[in-house]
């Protein structure tokens, strides 16, 4: 079993930095269940830049992690087996080719079964990790978590960036978009039309105003209706969370959930589904005061682990009895 060291029998603060203190390993062993993996890759952003160094801040403050989820009631450890696969490599300043590298990289992780948990990165980088998912899967689901809906035909005349990865997944085919849902989009717009260009496209919205209007219980619930039981993707842009809470990011946008109302939703919103793969994009360090949005992107991730390890416990329930 591979798991973090007791941290009543070695300091948090102790020992190299990868996630959770995972263990750092560069292959895949039998009976694991996810690898962390870090995609430090920035070149794909329109506004700021930084995220490069996202993977290295989420794994820092990841350390204060401890070992039982008490509003799940699961401590994953006790179900499932993780590493920390470290970084993928990629070519700073050229975006294709660091696909290529992300998805053969990404590939070597999936082919052996195990759920990959990204930490980005801009938002682009998780087209190349569809690209990996669906040469073992086949079409997944997608559960976008963004404040943008990132189906810009292109930008500056480029097909590439961290606007576009979901139209390009969409154009070839990586997605069951009857079964795909983003949710929390807000602010402005580069065209009237732009959220209803992405519904045409297949995908359910549920924009940021219609979440306070629904509550929480029932987008949870949409999204699970959505779903159902396809194998999905789960990508979550920090900057779904409102910048008060999460300022580190790369193209922040005002009147979004909380902290707290962002970990609910992942809690209630995910729970059960099949999961073939995470990430968590977009955390920008040098605008993140007090680390306080790599602190919460470390506790989302422990969410989602809390949630592979709450599937094997009722999977291993089910086959006892």
């Amino acid at each position: 079993m591979y798991k973090p060291p007791n941290p009543l029998e070695v300091p948090r603060f102790a020992g190299i930095r990868t996630f959770w203190r995972l263990p750092y390993l560069k292959e895949i062993p039998r009976g694991v269940d996810f690898a962390v993996v870090g995609i430090p890759f920035d070149t794909g952003a329109s506004y700021r830049v930084g995220a490069r160094y996202g993977p290295e801040a989420i794994r820092s403050q990841s350390l204060i992690l401890r070992s039982h989820n008490p509003v799940l009631g699961i401590s994953p450890f006790e179900y499932c087996s993780g590493i920390d696969y470290g970084d993928l490599p990629v070519v700073p300043g050229y975006i294709e080719d660091s696909y290529k590298r992300i998805e053969e990289g990404l590939s070597t992780i999936v082919g052996e079964g195990v759920i990959p948990i990204a930490l980005g990165g801009d938002h682009s980088i998780t087209l190349a990790e569809l690209r990996a998912i669906a040469r073992r899967h086949d079409p997944v689901a997608l559960v976008q978590f963004d404040s943008h809906t990132d189906t810009d035909p292109n930008y500056y005349g480029h097909k590439y960036n961290h606007g576009t990865p979901f139209i390009r997944a969409t154009e070839e085919g990586l997605l069951l978009v009857d079964r795909s849902i983003q949710v929390g989009i807000r602010g402005s717009t580069y065209s009237k039309d732009e959220i209803d260009k992405t519904r045409r496209l297949g995908f359910e919205v549920i924009t940021a105003e219609e979440i306070y209007r629904l509550g929480i219980k029932e987008v949870a619930r949409r999204i699970q209706g959505r779903v159902g039981d396809a194998k999905v993707f789960v990508t979550f842009d920090i900057d779904f969370v409102d910048p008060a809470y999460a300022p580190g990011t790369g193209t922040p946008e005002v009147g979004g959930p909380s902290s707290r109302e962002a970990l609910e939703l992942v809690r209630e919103g995910l729970k059960g589904l099949n999961f073939v793969g995470f990430d968590l994009v977009e955390v920008y360090p040098q605008y993140d005061p007090g680390f306080i949005t790599a602190l919460l992107a470390a506790n989302i991730v422990f969410e989602f682990i809390s949630l592979i390890g709450l599937n094997k416990m009722q999977l291993m329930r089910m086959v006892s009895r």
